[in-house]
Parts: C-alpha cells; sequence; structure tokens
C-alpha cells in the first residue's frame, strides 16, 4: 500500500525539534531526556502512561486521566511519588516551558524506575519512580479514513494481563499492529476472547447500524475515556448506544464504522478486511456525534 497512515498521524511540526522535557522534576532539552539502561520501563516494560490532549488552553477529561493514572499505578502497586497536585503542576511547567496552548499532545509516564541489577523481580527497583512527559505541538492529520484488518491477536483475560491496563507493556498490541500492516491495513481489528469484536490495537471501536451505535462490552478493552464520553454524549443526546457483543458478520453490514482515543477523538473507519464500510467516507452519525464531543470539550473548558 502506498498511502501508508496510522491512526496517530500528525502535522509536521519544526517546533517539536526543540520541546522540553520533564524528567523527574526536571525540565529538560529533548536531547537530554535520558532515562537508565537498568530503568524498568526499559527493561521489563514496567509501568503506566496516560495520554492527554490540550485544546485551547485546558487539558480534556484532566480529572479522568488522573482517576486512571493513579488507579492504574495502585494495581501494579506502584507509587508515583507525586500526588494529584503533583502530576497537574508538573503537566502545567511543562506547558508553560513549551509555550504550548492548544493542539498539543502529553504523554505521562512512570516506571518503577532504576534497577539495582538486570532482572525482574520488582524488589530491584529501589531508587525511586521516573517519571516523565513528552510533550509535542500536535495536530492531527489523517487524510482518508483507517482501513482495519481483522488479526488472530486478542485483548486478553484480565488474570494474564488485564487490558484495562494502560502499562507500558504492549507488546501484543504492537504484533497486532504488524499483522495488519503485513495485511495491507492501517490497523489492526482484535477480537475478544469469545469472538467478538472487541477494539483496535490502539484506539476503541464503534459501529453504527441502523441508526444505533454498538461498542464492546468493555470487558476486554482499554477503558478509554474518549470511548467513555461518546457513550454519555450518545445518552445524553438521545443517540441509541449499546455496550454489547457483536461479530464480524454485524461489523461488515455496519453503516459505519469509527474508532475513539485522546488523540484523534473520532476517527472514521472506511474499510475492514478488504469490505467497504457504508460510502466508505465519514458518516453522518460519526459527524453527529464529533459535533456532539467538540461541544463537550468545550463546556468542560469554560
Amino acid at each position: 500500500m502506498t498511502d501508508k497512515i496510522t491512526t496517530h498521524q500528525a502535522q509536521e511540526d519544526a517546533r517539536n525539534e526543540t520541546i522540553l522535557i520533564y524528567l523527574n522534576g526536571r525540565i529538560v532539552p529533548k536531547a537530554e531526556a535520558l532515562v537508565s539502561v537498568y530503568d524498568s520501563g526499559f527493561m521489563m516494560g514496567d509501568g503506566v502512561w496516560e495520554g492527554l490532549r490540550l485544546y485551547d488552553g485546558c487539558w480534556a477529561f484532566l480529572d479522568d486521566h488522573l482517576d486512571r493514572l493513579f488507579e492504574a499505578a495502585k494495581a501494579i502497586d506502584l507509587d508515583i511519588g507525586l500526588d494529584r497536585d503533583g502530576v497537574k503542576n508538573a503537566l502545567l511547567e511543562t506547558q508553560k516551558a513549551n509555550g504550548m496552548t492548544t493542539d498539543a499532545h502529553a504523554r505521562f509516564m512512570v516506571t518503577r524506575g532504576v534497577k539495582t541489577r538486570p532482572f525482574q523481580h520488582p524488589a530491584l527497583s529501589q531508587q525511586g519512580p521516573t517519571v516523565t512527559i513528552i510533550m509535542e505541538h500536535s495536530k492531527p492529520s489523517i487524510p482518508r479514513p483507517i482501513r482495519l484488518a481483522t488479526v488472530p491477536h486478542i485483548r486478553g483475560l484480565p488474570m494474564s494481563q488485564d487490558p484495562k491496563l494502560n502499562s507500558h507493556s504492549k507488546l501484543n498490541c504492537i504484533l497486532a499492529c504488524i499483522a495488519a500492516e503485513k495485511a495491507g491495513a492501517d490497523e489492526a481489528l482484535m477480537l475478544d476472547v469469545h469472538g467478538f469484536v472487541n477494539t483496535t490495537n490502539a484506539c476503541n471501536f464503534f459501529i453504527v447500524r441502523k441508526g444505533e451505535v454498538w461498542t464492546s462490552t468493555g470487558d476486554y478493552c482499554m477503558n478509554g475515556i474518549t470511548r467513555q464520553k461518546v457513550i454519555d454524549v450518545c445518552h445524553a443526546d438521545g443517540i441509541p448506544i449499546y455496550e454489547r457483543n457483536y461479530s464480524l458478520v454485524d461489523t461488515y453490514g455496519a453503516d459505519e464504522a469509527f474508532l475513539t482515543g485522546t488523540f484523534g477523538a473520532q476517527t472514521p473507519v472506511g474499510a475492514i478486511d478488504g469490505r467497504q464500510i457504508g460510502s466508505g467516507e465519514m458518516g453522518p452519525m460519526t459527524k453527529r456525534i464529533r459535533a456532539l464531543y467538540k461541544a463537550l470539550v468545550e463546556r468542560e473548558r469554560t
């Protein structure tokens, strides 16, 4: 495929070459934002993260993101080393240092920190957490609807690695993305453990059928904040919305499909497994939900 794109594709911005990055209480140039090869995040994928989006001076749904960050840290028994105000202050300091006012994306990452020896046991991380914020000028630039391919990789059961956990361990999703690209698609459509349509490797997934909006039960996918906001605005605007099990057959016959995520908000899907979905372009329901979501972000800002 010659027009390969990704769901996190942004306009090129030369300012990102000189961004300043938050690292363990210091704000340093990009070239100096380095962590040890002994860091547990690098060595073991042992950490959690959040992606946040800046709209007109406001970090959208910040409290929801902080709730999820601290819940994830608690789940893996990781002390972030900052309270909620500390995380907010670090975010605002980094924003101010970079002079960002809108169309910015932040990735807040915390790992268990530097290990004393290169082995798995968490007790080997004795120096405290590593906390990093990468903040970039980032305006989505996705020139066409996304193409998906169903892959054999699934989001697993909670007793293996709970898919609701926003952890640094993303190899399963990366392998799914590779499989989709090998099949000529942009991103992977992943099923759940029962074979029902679930999520993509990087975003939550919705379809529209006969005026109804469907998404997965949420049992086996990331508990996306944008996903929940879409569900909320549908309820508030009287749009029939269902969290339910549904199959690929239901999906192929959908009138529309779209992805949700902090970066792209709502991104239309044009084809799945080589089958055109609806008109192959963004449909009227997706446009309606986009407008409702945009209005919600604006209300949050004011």
